[in-house]
């Protein structure tokens, strides 16, 4: 008989875009007694998540609650369940996650145009508003922050153009949610797909989603014609075809998450837990006291960085506040740099994905991983590391810029 030994994990300082550290009072809610889910305090529980998530995403949306899964299920939800065969999605792609929406659309048999722009860079919403005027589609679907190029796209332009057009607009917000402000309704999101791995530092598992009237009418629509409710009168336009899932179809966890309770599948109850604790700690700070925090440290670590002799990649125009791009000098292996930042001194950082990959690392500065400790940290260490694979950097320097950025805010707040 192999007995194996009890798990134990070492402590890591995560600087990856995801996952990140886990927030210690998440981690200890999770640890919760089990509730059943149709138990009247769980009920409870999923009704005030459900209030606290509509605060997070700054909506008065009636539906916001997590799909279980990690974010990418949030992401198929929300698909699966508003695109029908022959659909035209127009997918604006400035990074890696843009080609994952071209792709869960087109499984759902979606009619997928895109437009792509130069990694590293954002589009100018009057380009993609232009393109929306010729392609005409039923849904946009856009990434609101790349974690593979560190940009961030501006939003409220093209909402408010496809919402004149009643054209509905989808955005993947998994990266930018509690750290970088995302304001659903201000900016005419019809959906809105989050992540827990990220800023809200709670363990994958779960993906906040929230969507507006006009979703709910096309998911109620598709619902009367899988119950064979559908007027058969309506205009073939009008007959919508079945969601082809049956765990990711909103229409049916809308039973499951409003009063009917209609079960659907068995709630995952301890990540339940986490994401209430997570979305907690986000409120409490506060929306723009946590967006501010999340700056504060992002300005820090580029003060490190730079005055390490490195450079930024990417356009500074559109940096997204919590990842940190930096090009990898040239000669230098960037995989071993990165092995010695783990084996050492117990620090991941990340690499990237397709054209970027081995050319730049991205440190996330995201949640309970943002914070001074972390961001000194992570500056010596990859000063130390960068130093014994024979780079040339400003040795001793980065450490220092980023204490200098540290001591203007405590002048400007004394």
């Amino acid at each position: 008989m192999c007995a194996y030994k009890e798990l134990t994990t070492s402590q890591r300082t995560i600087m990856t875009p995801g996952p990140v550290e886990a927030e210690p009072s998440v981690l200890r809610v999770m640890g919760s007694p089990i509730l059943g889910q149709f138990d009247p305090e769980f009920t409870d529980i999923m009704n005030e998540t459900m209030e606290m998530l509509r605060k997070l995403f700054q909506t008065s949306n009636h539906w916001a609650f997590p799909i279980d899964g990690t974010s990418r299920a949030g992401i198929e939800a929300v698909l699966c369940s508003i695109i029908e065969p022959g659909d035209r999605v127009l997918v604006p792609i400035y990074g890696r996650f843009g080609h994952l929406l071209t792709e869960i659309s087109e499984r759902y048999g979606a009619d997928v145009i895109t437009m792509e722009t130069r990694w590293g860079s954002v589009f100018e919403p009057k380009d993609v508003i232009a393109e929306i005027e010729r392609v005409q589609p039923k849904i946009v679907a856009m990434v609101h922050g790349e974690t593979s190029t560190g940009c961030v796209q501006p939003l409220k332009e093209i909402g408010e153009a496809c919402r004149r057009m009643d054209v509905l607009f989808v955005v993947d917000a998994v990266a930018s949610i509690g750290g970088t402000e995302v304001k659903v309704d201000d900016w005419y999101i019809d959906a809105c797909i989050g992540g827990t791995q990220k800023c809200l530092s709670v363990p994958s598992g779960m993906a906040p989603i929230t969507f507006n009237s006009r979703i709910e009418e096309l998911l109620l629509q598709r619902k009367k014609i899988e119950r064979g409710l559908a007027d058969p009168s309506a205009p073939k336009s009008a007959q919508t075809r079945t969601i082809r899932s049956n765990y990711f179809d909103l229409s049916q966890l809308m039973d499951y998450w409003g009063p009917a309770r209609l079960n659907h599948h068995t709630e995952a109850t301890t990540m339940l837990y986490a994401l209430r604790e997570g979305v907690r700690i986000a409120l409490t700070e506060g929306l723009e006291a946590r967006f501010a925090r999340h700056r504060l440290h992002e300005q820090a670590l580029v003060a490190g960085v730079l005055a390490m002799g490195l450079q930024l990649y990417g356009d500074p125009a559109c940096k997204l506040p919590v990842v940190t791009c930096i090009k990898i000098p040239d000669g230098l292996d960037g995989e071993s740099v990165r092995a010695m930042l783990l084996e050492d001194f117990h620090i991941e950082i990340a690499s990237s994905f397709g054209p970027l990959k081995g050319t730049i690392w991205r440190i996330g500065t995201m949640g309970y991983s943002c914070r001074k400790k972390n961001i000194l940290h992570v500056l010596g260490a990859l000063e130390a590391v960068l130093i014994r694979h024979g780079a040339r950097v400003h040795a001793g320097r980065a450490v220092q810029a980023a204490l200098d950025i540290y001591d203007q805010e405590k002048g400007q707040n004394s």
